[in-house]
């Protein structure tokens, strides 16, 4: 089980949101590449990043700290949020960005996936799909689709795509643990494409939970609050609960590995 920290950046900081709200953030560092680089030195293999201001349609306030991040951190960088337009692609991928992660879009128009996958390949694009009670949810968790989440899957499994973001939003930073079941529903469905869950996971036997859906095609989990919250007793032993005195130039050389 690959563990993935997100870092969401509103406004330049990383916060964290409940639930997706703009009006219930918590700021945890200023300058989210010194929040990268904290997760890098606790031997982090991806990052995973989700630009907040682009989501809501403005794609230009954080675009200069995602590059920053790319360029000093020597592990992949994965970015969702407004990334709606082939421009938004080439100026991420050209940024540096390892993979794009295309939400909205892939509702909206889902040829632009299409034409990602054709242009860049299946290894740089990602599906991101937000779902609650089963519906899509776009522009930022905002709006409801009309679509059901399995059948985007399965649309964009035959388009190409070979890996999946599913967010349950009920469960995002709510520390609850994660909605297994979704994750056996999607699976079901599925033949090719892989899994990465998110939203919910609040200790490490959420993750032993995320871990015994192998054969539901999940393979990886991204973490949020419970990462911030130091929730897993191995934090304890490393830097998190004294961050300010952390040499953030001091990376494990541990061998990194790309899901």
């Amino acid at each position: 089980m690959l563990v993935i920290p997100a870092i969401d950046i509103l406004n330049g900081r990383c916060v964290r949101l409940h639930q997706g709200s703009y009006d219930a953030e918590t700021v945890y560092f200023e300058d989210p590449v010194e929040m990268g680089r904290l997760w890098r030195v606790l031997n982090s293999k991806v990052l995973h990043v989700v630009d907040l201001n682009a989501a809501r349609g403005d794609s230009s306030i954080n675009r200069t700290a995602i590059k920053s991040l790319c360029e000093k951190l020597d592990i992949p960088v994965q970015v969702g949020g407004g990334v709606r337009t082939m421009k938004d692609v080439d100026e991420l991928l050209g940024a540096g960005v390892y993979r794009v992660i295309i939400g909205t879009a892939a509702v909206r128009n889902p040829e632009l996936v299409s034409q990602v996958i054709e242009k860049y390949g299946n290894c740089r694009l990602a599906v991101g799909i937000d779902a609650k009670d089963g519906e899509v949810r776009v522009q930022g968790w905002t709006e409801g689709s009309g679509i059901n989440a399995l059948d985007l899957a399965v649309d964009m499994e035959a388009r190409g795509c070979r890996r999946v973001v599913y967010t349950d939003i009920s469960r995002d930073g709510t520390m609850q643990g994660p909605n297994t079941q979704a994750y056996q529903e999607l699976g079901a469905v599925l033949r090719r494409m892989r899994i990465t869950a998110s939203g919910g996971v609040s200790s490490f036997q959420d993750l032993v939970s995320l871990d015994a859906l192998r054969t539901s095609k999940v393979d990886s989990a991204i973490v949020g609050r419970a990462l911030y919250d130091n929730a897993f007793p191995c934090q304890k032993f490393w830097c998190w609960h004294d961050k300010g005195s952390v040499d953030l130039t001091a990376f494990s050389t541990a061998r990194l590995r790309v899901s």
